[in-house]
């Protein structure tokens, strides 16, 4: 489903956890980075294209996470021809997309690479929000800039907190302080531990 211009409806999804870290997932048997992202099918709102690619390729339920926001319009990347199919050369061009920024609310091991049976990718890690785009590919960093730049601005901030134990002790507690409702909201942060799994080794799901 194209439009006009050539672009296929699509969406990204920039995942965080409670450390403002963001996934990123290895493109099956490539050495390439990205965030989880996919087409919208025909009669799909952005939303509803968001929470089944977010099922499909992180293997997260709408209950898993909060959407904190999404970008204002369409952002949009093209594809070199050296990567479409020759048969879609001359009226294919690329992806415009709505990015949306989640936060889980859950810990890490809800997050399946094996969700389906058509995995897209094969490793898992949490990155710093800034994190170099050296490790995307090339044509898709720009994309990924704008939608970091925009979507930034609507990041949960922290706040430390220390009280008094009866024993005498300084406790130091972080907050996270919404944004969005201007209320805080006292979070056990998970462990910040990777994923990544060599795929040769890798069990095989269950049928």
């Amino acid at each position: 489903m194209l439009d006009r211009d050539g672009f296929r409806p699509n969406v990204g999804i920039i995942l965080l956890n409670q450390k403002n870290q963001v996934f990123w997932g290895k493109r099956i048997r490539t050495h390439s980075w990205q965030f989880p992202q996919g087409g919208i099918d025909r009669g799909e709102t952005p939303e509803q294209a968001m929470f089944r690619e977010l099922h499909e390729e992180v293997g997260l339920q709408p209950e898993h996470v909060r959407i904190v926001a999404r970008t204002r319009d369409w952002l949009r990347y093209e594809v070199p021809d050296r990567y479409v199919r020759r048969d879609a050369r001359g009226f294919y061009k690329g992806q415009k997309q709505i990015w949306f920024l989640l936060q889980m609310v859950v810990a890490d091991h809800h997050l399946n690479l094996r969700a389906t049976d058509h995995p897209e990718f094969d490793a898992w890690r949490w990155n710093n929000y800034w994190v170099p785009l050296d490790v995307v590919v090339e044509f898709k960093r720009g994309v990924y800039e704008m939608a970091l730049t925009e979507l930034s601005r609507f990041l949960p901030r922290f706040e430390m907190r220390s009280r008094q134990t009866r024993a005498g002790l300084t406790v130091t507690t972080e907050f996270m302080v919404s944004k969005q409702f201007g209320m805080s909201i006292s979070m056990e942060l998970p462990p910040g531990g990777t994923f990544e799994p060599d795929p040769n080794t890798a069990q095989k799901p269950r049928e």
